[in-house]
Parts: structure tokens; C-alpha cells; sequence
């Protein structure tokens, strides 16, 4: 029977997203730790989680001497990894887990930003895991290298590295396949000025993406967690 999932939240509360929710559906007990808030993380060694799924939130993952619970969740990372648990990264999360693992975090040099829908293509290796180009969901301003022990599965043509992996059971994903449309909606509806930044699609755009694309995206959300948790 499934056990515990530890879901570390960088934002305020938590959101009903399509990874929560796939865990609870498949009876997962769901663990919420609020880092930003000083919730603690559990030793790696001896947390009684089956996995942890890390979230993305405005920070960078370069402001640990700022917010240093961000250096608590990359030594929490490495840990969890080094034991070959199960972790899957998502933006911030996703540049966390690079970090971790000797992979640079930064910005465009352009000054570009990935906000809206844009297009990602399965690197060979990735092609089991995405099968075929997708049009996906981003709300950043940073991009993470692929880790030296990485491995590259999606690649973009504004960040290069959407979605690797570390070893067997890690992964770190650039988009956003959890997020909702009503999700992303309260993000534009707070946050709509960055929609004037270089490289951010317009509303109007991400709407009309929304309708044909947020569907499969959903699916191949769904068909990633059965093949990364699915034998467990």
C-alpha cells in the first residue's frame, strides 16, 4: 500500500494541483512542509516517506544566503538522493535538485523569460519519457544547467535543459505539468506585470494555448507519475 509523500511548499499555502492530486487518488498520505515558513525537513536517512515531490515559488535558487532554508532544502535534496528515494523536482525544485548536483542556475543571457506556453522536444534519451514534442506550461526567469551526473530527457529553445534526471528515481522538470489553469490564472491575476517581460506570452496567447494544450499536458502528467511511482 502506498505510504507517506512529502510535498515541500516554498509559497504561503498549498494548491490543489494535478500532482497532489494524483497521489491522494492513488492513496498517498500527504505531508506538507512549508519551507518558507520554517517548517522542518526530516532527516533523509530516516523519514519514513516513500518520495518528495519539491516545489517551484518565486525564490531563486541562488538566494541561499538570503533565505537559508533554501541551503536546507539542497542539503535535504542530496541527502534524499544520495539514497536513491524517489524526488521529483518542479521549477524551483527542479533548479534545487541541479544545484545540488554541481548544476549553475541563472538567468537568459538575453534577459529572456519563459511565461506562458512554449515548445519542448525529448532529447534521445528522453524519448521513452516523452514520446514526442510538446507545447508545455512555464512561469520562470532562471534556467538550471544539467547536472555533470545528470541526464538531459526535454530540451527548449530559450532554457536548453527542461526536464533531466539523477539516477533512477530523481527528476527535475522546468515546466509546470502540476499547474491548472486555475492555478496559473490566480498567478497572472497577482502577478500579470510580469507578463510585460521579455520573452513572456501575451494573455491572450496563454488562454487560447491553455485550451488546446492544457488537456494532454494533464495526461502526460498522469502517465509520468504511473512510470515514476507505478511499481512502488
Amino acid at each position: 500500500m502506498p505510504g507517506k509523500a512529502l510535498l515541500v511548499i516554498q509559497m504561503d499555502k498549498a494548491r490543489d494541483d494535478r500532482v497532489s492530486a494524483w497521489l491522494t487518488r492513488h492513496g498517498y498520505e500527504l505531508d506538507y512542509r512549508f519551507a518558507a515558513h520554517g517548517d522542518a525537513l526530516p532527516d533523509p536517512a530516516t523519514a519514513d516517506h516513500e518520495l518528495a515531490v519539491v516545489y517551484g515559488g518565486p525564490q531563486s535558487a541562488n538566494e541561499t544566503d538570503e533565505k537559508p532554508y533554501l541551503q536546507d532544502e539542497i542539503e535535504f535534496i542530496r541527502g534524499w538522493c544520495d539514497r536513491e528515494r524517489p524526488l521529483l523536482g518542479l521549477c524551483l525544485g527542479a533548479q534545487l535538485l541541479g544545484k545540488a548536483y554541481g548544476g549553475q542556475v541563472g538567468p537568459h543571457p538575453d534577459g529572456l523569460n519563459e511565461i506562458g506556453y512554449a515548445d519542448i522536444a525529448p532529447t534521445m534519451a528522453g524519448r521513452e519519457l516523452i514520446p514526442e514534442p510538446m507545447r508545455v506550461f512555464h512561469w520562470h526567469t532562471e534556467g538550471v544547467e544539467t547536472p555533470p551526473d545528470g541526464e538531459r530527457l526535454a530540451e527548449g529553445a530559450v532554457f536548453p535543459n527542461q526536464a533531466f534526471r539523477l539516477g533512477a528515481h530523481a527528476y527535475g522538470l522546468q515546466f509546470h505539468p502540476e499547474t491548472t489553469v486555475e492555478i496559473f490564472s490566480n498567478w497572472i491575476q497577482e502577478a500579470g506585470h510580469m507578463l510585460e517581460w521579455p520573452g513572456a506570452q501575451p494573455k491572450d496567447a496563454i488562454f487560447a494555448d491553455a485550451k488546446q494544450y492544457d488537456p494532454k499536458l494533464a495526461q502526460w502528467l498522469d502517465g509520468f507519475m504511473q512510470r515514476w511511482l507505478g511499481e512502488r
